[in-house]
Formats: C-alpha cells, sequence, structure tokens
C-alpha cells in the first residue's frame, strides 16, 4: 500500500502535460485548413512536430527554420484549379516551442500559403513529409463562395492539433489530399473546437516521462519515478505485439521450468534497456535516422528472430515425435512414452532468443525520459528509469511464462489428458512461428 500510495502521490504532484503526443513522441502531425475564396485558395497548414524529431533537428534560428521550412512545404502543396496546376506562395510563417514530455520541447511551425485562382474545382494536396507517422488532417471551408458537399469537414476534431480526440486514436486521420466542387453561394470561416480527453493510462505516461523534467531531483520524486517506471513497463509489456504470447508458448511447449522464465526475463531487462541506450544515442547524434523507422525496423527483426525460433522449434519437435507415434503403434505401454514430446527441455539459445525478441523493440515513452534527463545533465536517473522500465515489461513476461508453466504441469499430471499433451510441442512451435510472421509483417508494413 505504501508503494501504491507513493505512485499516486507523484500522479497528483505532477500532472500528465496537456501539450503530450498521444499517438507518440516520433510523430510529425499535419493539419490544413482550406479556404476557397471567389479568387484564390488560402491553406492554413500546422505541423505538430513532436519530442523525438524536435531533439533531431535542433533549429538554430527560430526565424529562418520557419522561412525555410513553410518554402519546402508550399513546394509540396498541390493545388489545382478545374485540373490546372496554380503556384503555391507563402503568405506567412511562423514557429513555436511548446513544452512536451520530460521537459523537451515540442515544434509547431504554423505556415498560410495561397494560390490565386478559381474555378468550379479545387484539388489540393499535401506531401510535406509524408514519410513520417503522424495525424493528417483537413478541413475545408468556403469564404464568398459555397462548397457542394465537401468530403471533408469545416471544423478540427483537434482544435488544430491542440487536443487529440481519444475516440480516435486507435484509427488516427489520414487525410492528404481532397477534391472540392465550387458553387455560387456565400459560406464563412468556420474556427474549430478542440474534442479530446485523456485516458487513465496516457495520463500515467505523460506523469511518469514528466519526471525526467523535474528541475528539483528530491528523493520522493526519485522514488516515485523508478515506482512508476515498474508499473508503466509491466503495463507496456501487457499490450499486444511484445512476445509474451510466444514466450508463454515456448516455455510451456518445451518443458520450460520457473527458472527458464526467469532467464528469459532477465534477457527481456537488459535488451531493451540497451535497445533505449543505443537508438537514443543515434537519435541524439544525428538527424538522418527516423525515430520511428528505426522502432519498426527493430520490430521487423524481431519478428524474424522469433520466426526463426519458431522453425527451429518445429523441426526438433516433429522429430522428437516420431517416437512417440511408433510407440503407440506397437501397443507399447504408457509408462515411458509421454516424456518424449518434450523431455528434453529447454534450451539456452532459445532462452536467450526469446528474452531478445521480447526486449529488442524499445519503448518510446522510454526513449522520451532518457534523452529529457540527458538534456538535463541527469543521464544516470534516465537510465535508472528506463532499466525500471525494463524491468517492469521482465515482471509481466515472468509471469505469463510462470502461470503457463504451472498450468501445463497441471495438466500433465490428469491422467486423461496426458495423451494430448505429447503434442503440445508442436501446437506452441506452431504458434511461435506463426506470431513472429506476423509481428514481422505488421512492423515492415510501415516502412
Amino acid at each position: 500500500m505504501k508503494v501504491l500510495g507513493l505512485v499516486l502521490l507523484g500522479l497528483l504532484l505532477f500532472p500528465a502535460q496537456a501539450g503530450a503526443h498521444p499517438l507518440g513522441n516520433f510523430t510529425v502531425n499535419h493539419y490544413h485548413g482550406i479556404t476557397v475564396h471567389p479568387d484564390r485558395v488560402t491553406v492554413r497548414a500546422v505541423v505538430d512536430i513532436a519530442e523525438i524529431p524536435t531533439v533531431q533537428e535542433r533549429p538554430a534560428e527560430v526565424s529562418d527554420y520557419a522561412a525555410r521550412e513553410c518554402t519546402a512545404l508550399s513546394r509540396a502543396t498541390s493545388v489545382e484549379v478545374d485540373g490546372r496546376a496554380v503556384p503555391v506562395d507563402v503568405r506567412s510563417s511562423a514557429v513555436e516551442f511548446p513544452p512536451g514530455d520530460a521537459g523537451l520541447a515540442t515544434t509547431r511551425l504554423t505556415c498560410v500559403v495561397e494560390a490565386g485562382a478559381s474555378g468550379s474545382t479545387v484539388a489540393v494536396r499535401s506531401g510535406y513529409r509524408d514519410d513520417r507517422v503522424g495525424w493528417r488532417e483537413m478541413t475545408a471551408v468556403g469564404d464568398g463562395v459555397a462548397l457542394l458537399d465537401p468530403p471533408v469537414p469545416a471544423v478540427s476534431v483537434t482544435g488544430e492539433l491542440r487536443e487529440y480526440p481519444d475516440d480516435l486514436l486507435a484509427d488516427p486521420l489520414d487525410v492528404r489530399s481532397v477534391v472540392l466542387e465550387v458553387g455560387a453561394g456565400s459560406s464563412a470561416p468556420v474556427v474549430g473546437t478542440a474534442v479530446g480527453g485523456s485516458s487513465v493510462w496516457g495520463a500515467a505516461t505523460r506523469a511518469f516521462t514528466s519526471f525526467a523534467g523535474v528541475r528539483d531531483l528530491t528523493p520522493l520524486v526519485g522514488v516515485s519515478a523508478v515506482l512508476l517506471s515498474l508499473v508503466l513497463g509491466a503495463g507496456h509489456a501487457a499490450l499486444p505485439g511484445h512476445g509474451k504470447t510466444v514466450i508463454a508458448a515456448y516455455l510451456a511447449g518445451r518443458a520450460g521450468r520457473p527458472r527458464d522464465a526467469l532467464v528469459v526475463g532477465a534477457t527481456v531487462t537488459v535488451t531493451h534497456t540497451a535497445g533505449v541506450l543505443v537508438v537514443g544515442l543515434l537519435i541524439s547524434a544525428t538527424s538522418a535516422v527516423a525515430g520511428d523507422a528505426a522502432l519498426r525496423w527493430a520490430g521487423v527483426a524481431s519478428g524474424l528472430l522469433v520466426a526463426a525460433i519458431g522453425v527451429g522449434l518445429l523441426r526438433t519437435s516433429l522429430r522428437e515425435r516420431r517416437p512417440v507415434l511408433v510407440g503407440h503403434g506397437h501397443g507399447h505401454g504408457h509408462g515411458h512414452g509421454h516424456g518424449h514430446g518434450h523431455g528434453h527441455g529447454v534450451r539456452p539459445r532459445g532462452l536467450v532468443g526469446m528474452g531478445v525478441a521480447g526486449g529488442l523493440v524499445p519503448s518510446p515513452s522510454a526513449l522520451v525520459v532518457l534523452l529529457g534527463a540527458v538534456a538535463l545533465g541527469r543521464t544516470w536517473f534516465g537510465v535508472l528509469l528506463v532499466l525500471g522500465y525494463g524491468l517492469g515489461m521482465a515482471a509481466t513476461l515472468t509471469a505469463v511464462g510462470l502461470v503457463l508453466v504451472r498450468l501445463r504441469d497441471r495438466l500433465a499430471a490428469v491422467e486423461r489428458l496426458r495423451d494430448r499433451l505429447t503434442a503440445l510441442p508442436v501446437i506452441t512451435a506452431a504458434l511461435v512461428l506463426t506470431v513472429g510472421v506476423g509481428l514481422a509483417v505488421r512492423a515492415g508494413s510501415g516502412l
């Protein structure tokens, strides 16, 4: 209860920041507000750049940065009127750096671009930073003209990227182009109202990252931060895609023991901590490495590693199962045949491979915490929090493995289920292979 009290106290003392990015600290988010006038098309573009890309870019001259980026945005914005491409010019540019997670800054770039032309159809497409992951939203209104059944709303659901609605985070907007039909009439521009909210888990995560940005690091703050890192790491491992299914299946199908689950958990901790440190170093050293791409490549590697282990398990399991089938065919007694399917136990290489796969993909929150601590000259504190996060992940994965091992042993004690358990190694090997391929494909699809 004391531990829980400290964590809750930390949440109360350091509330979540409103400017955090629920879609991820790697994201580059876009809003394009299109206003069609009788003689021109105006686009108000807002680009909300999260903490890690901001750390990488580090604009030295603010005014030069805004002008340069808005020029690039105008060149990447295509406006066609009645099928004819129209030049797009910059009318104004501005940039600000709102505070984000872990004491790091974010970037909010605002550009107003304009194309002088009129017609019955207007097509707008944005290609600025289209290789980066993020929210992409468009709105459209008419000023002195009427838009006929526009395919995009007139009001921004995020208040121009100021607050993201929870109910759309699982399937974020990705609108990069729009074709508008223009008719006679008049409609005034509408100012959007922010719609959003914050989940309990999101608030806890932002509270955790805020610890790294605290100027006065007291013992209470330090202890609360470490405890919260353990809790959030454990919760993070419970999310899909972190190998808990295949780790549990591996241990259950290969006669894993409780100490094997502990080995996997320790490997997860070491791998995740090392991964965060390596990716953090790369991000700090160069802007050529896109943080989200690095995580996706790590996801592909993790999936392929799991799939390779699954192939090895399947071959071994099928080879071990043949003597069992032959023995039953000749009517041998059951007194010595039940251990063939999974009696060889877990191989150390497989344990380490599963642990590496479970911890290979660094958590974005852990990366932000590390970079925030480094920026304040407290690298050691950032490493400690990252280590706590990894330990929390390991605790969840180890617990799942232990539960499956115990359940398998209980089922093996039931006489009528023993014969059925001889097929368990083959089933779990096939599951490991299938999940590994699925993880690799899912991660690779975003590259």
